[in-house]
């Protein structure tokens, strides 16, 4: 059966449920052994923040949020995975619905609210799987921590997923936690990334294994702000730096009657936004921190445009949906041709 007509009937679900049916079927190929048969890994190797990823093409967390799906989603040919948003204690996230498709856009909003069910059940997850290949974890606070309490939630799953991921990934970006996107700026950022830095250095003295940290940025920052933020990751050391999380923004949809849903744009529309970041935190850094491009990236030549822009790695999320999991060798070959 052709992607594009899976695609039609699962595009007749209501999109959670579509979501998890296709989860569950990827399960079930991955079971019987015909993942080996039907999905391939492009070989183009590449080095960042320490660590040798397969391909540069990763899976963008939110998917797989409580890493019941790994072995599944690694069978696919991805360079890596990123499992998460993953919270301290579990949590509903908002009201459903909560997840809608705008497929003349080639766009998806949602509202999940970090849905999980904690940081224990995942790591239990990640113990019971048999995946060998890299694996980035994705933290975030509970929606009723207050704000000025974040410290404390972070650290604590930073804590629990150490010795399980190959990187940590710092979601500061999410806009559908009340007060988490103030973490992204000033003192709270910086105040943030002090503490986690601290946190990590005496996790790697411990366990004798260095697990770099990589922040998750939002695309709906001046380019002044960008700055900012580029100075506060390079102050405190950080090893990486994701750009970039859903928008709030609605241009690209604008005709669409679900633009007026509350929750963050991704997709095609946020292309743009998200390689514009992508471009300026280049300019900034130079060089002395990587970048992992994440937006809009639906084929060969968004994902060139990510690297051309500054980024070392590529994720995808939107396109995966819109495309399936050919995309996955297609990016992952355009990236390799790209660079030579």
């Amino acid at each position: 059966m052709s992607y594009t007509l899976l695609q039609s009937l699962l595009f007749r679900l209501d999109p959670e449920t579509a979501h998890h049916l296709s989860l569950r079927g990827l399960d079930v190929l991955e079971r019987s052994g015909l993942s080996d048969m039907l999905f391939s890994r492009v070989d183009a190797p590449v080095e960042v923040m320490g660590l040798r990823f397969p391909n540069a093409v990763g899976l963008a967390a939110g998917l797989d949020k409580n890493g019941a799906h790994i072995d599944a989603l690694g069978a696919l040919g991805f360079g890596f995975l990123e499992i998460g948003t993953v919270t301290p204690r579990p949590q509903p996230g908002n009201p459903k619905p909560r997840l809608f498709r705008i497929p003349e856009s080639r766009a998806i909003i949602n509202r999940m609210g970090f849905n999980n069910l904690g940081v224990e059940h995942l790591v239990a997850q990640v113990d019971a799987s048999r995946y060998q290949g890299i694996l980035g974890i994705n933290i975030g606070k509970n929606f009723d921590t207050p704000v000025e309490r974040a410290n404390d939630d972070y650290v604590y799953c930073l804590r629990r997923v150490y010795t399980r991921a190959s990187y940590v990934t710092v979601n500061v970006s999410s806009p559908n936690t009340p007060g988490l996107r103030t973490l992204q700026y000033g003192e709270s950022l910086r105040s943030l990334l002090r503490t986690l830095k601290e946190e990590q250095a005496k996790l790697a003295e411990f366990y004798g294994r260095y697990v770099p940290i990589a922040v998750k940025i939002a695309p709906d920052m001046t380019p002044e702000e960008v700055d900012l933020v580029a100075d506060t990751l390079l102050e405190q050391q950080m090893d990486a730096v994701i750009a970039t999380n859903t928008t709030l923004g609605r241009t690209g949809v604008e005709f669409s009657p679900l633009a007026s849903e509350a929750g963050g744009l991704s997709g095609m529309p946020v292309r743009t936004p998200s390689t514009a970041v992508v471009s300026r935190l280049s300019e900034r850094l130079k060089g002395r921190l990587p970048i992992i491009g994440v937006g809009g990236i639906e084929d060969g030549a968004c994902a060139q445009e990510k690297i051309q822009a500054g980024a070392s790695l590529v994720q995808v999320y939107s396109g995966f949906i819109y495309r399936g999991p050919g995309l996955i060798g297609e990016v992952a070959q355009a990236v390799a041709d790209y660079r030579g």
